[in-house]
């Protein structure tokens, strides 16, 4: 069976209590649960690593304290995932949702798993995919302010990303011609330069280096590819794409690290502080996550139909 390391997340989140929900489903998998020792022990039927006490015995109340305890227990269950994953003890990790403001307490200066998870993988290419069985979409740049999205957003770094995704998809996914579309950055991609220019001087030579179709308006290039016209869109910045996954597939989609020598997956959402500890969290982003990595394991790799996990009965996030 595929030997998967969970990660919990954030303690003060609900990562904990999908992870718990999801495996309770047991899936056709090894797994491996990582955090802090009072959460991974509510887990049955794992092997279980706790890297130190959560709540009991941490004496730590205050809300600085805290999330400086959250962004240890939270970063050193990632490295020890990769550590586990790169040394060829398991052969793929799922994450559970990451809060950024911890793990910059704790001395963890990248902005989000896929960043923080290149450099552990030694500075490799990487890009972050979102998929479901309705539509995949790749970010070209990820966790930065949106005033910055045009000097970052260059050719050789569009180029890159499709490359990365091209491989993938042939890899992981088992497509053995990609068919990319590549999102517009403007409205009506620009507008023959009327909006700006970064279509016609940036963008389209990409596209014609990748062999994909654009640059695409935002506003029908995910229609198409949900038709069926794509197997996968490039989004130049964070939340034209974000946006489009989870109004497609919110609480199903799968969060897949592109590039990397291991597997990773991850949820679709955040840590959801709000409703942490109510138990009405909905887990079928981890349901998915499980059931893709286990799939990409075994060389499958689409979201649906393997293992024993049954994603139906849900609450909410």
């Amino acid at each position: 069976m595929p030997r998967l390391a969970v990660t919990l997340g954030d303690p003060r989140g609900i990562g904990p209590e999908i992870v718990r929900k999801a495996l309770a489903q047991r899936p056709a998998a090894d797994i491996t649960v990582l955090g802090a020792d009072d959460q991974v022990a509510d887990i049955p039927n794992v092997t279980r690593i706790g890297l130190g006490p959560w709540q009991q015995g941490s004496g730590e109340r205050a809300d600085h304290a805290r999330a400086l305890r959250a962004g240890r227990l939270t970063g050193h269950a990632i490295q020890a995932a990769v550590k586990l994953a790169m040394a060829g003890e398991v052969d793929a990790i799922v994450t559970a949702p990451a809060n950024k403001h911890a793990l910059h307490l704790a001395g963890y200066p990248w902005p989000g798993h896929t960043e923080w998870l290149a450099h552990l993988a030694g500075d490799v290419d990487v890009a972050m995919m979102l998929a479901s069985d309705r539509l995949r979409v790749v970010l070209v740049t990820t966790h930065v302010a949106f005033r910055d999205v045009p000097a970052l957003l260059t050719t050789d770094l569009v180029v890159r990303t499709g490359r990365t995704t091209i491989k993938a998809l042939r890899e992981w996914f088992g497509i053995a011609e990609p068919r990319l579309a590549l999102c517009a950055v403007n409205p009506h991609a620009g507008e023959s330069g009327l909006f700006g220019d970064e279509e016609a001087r940036v963008l389209a030579p990409a596209a014609a280096q990748l062999g994909a179709a654009g640059p695409l308006p935002a506003d029908t290039v995910f229609v198409r590819a949900m038709r069926g016209e794509f197997d996968a869109v490039l989004a130049p910045y964070h939340d034209v794409g974000m946006t489009a996954i989870k109004v497609a597939s919110f609480g199903e989609a799968v969060n897949v690290t592109l590039g990397l020598p291991i597997i990773r997956t991850s949820v679709d959402h955040g840590t959801a502080f709000d409703i942490a500890g109510k138990g009405i969290a909905d887990h079928g982003s981890m349901v998915a996550a499980v059931l893709l990595a286990a799939k990409l394991v075994r060389g499958v790799g689409s979201v649906r139909g393997v293992g024993s996990l049954d994603p139906t009965s849900r609450g909410r996030v």
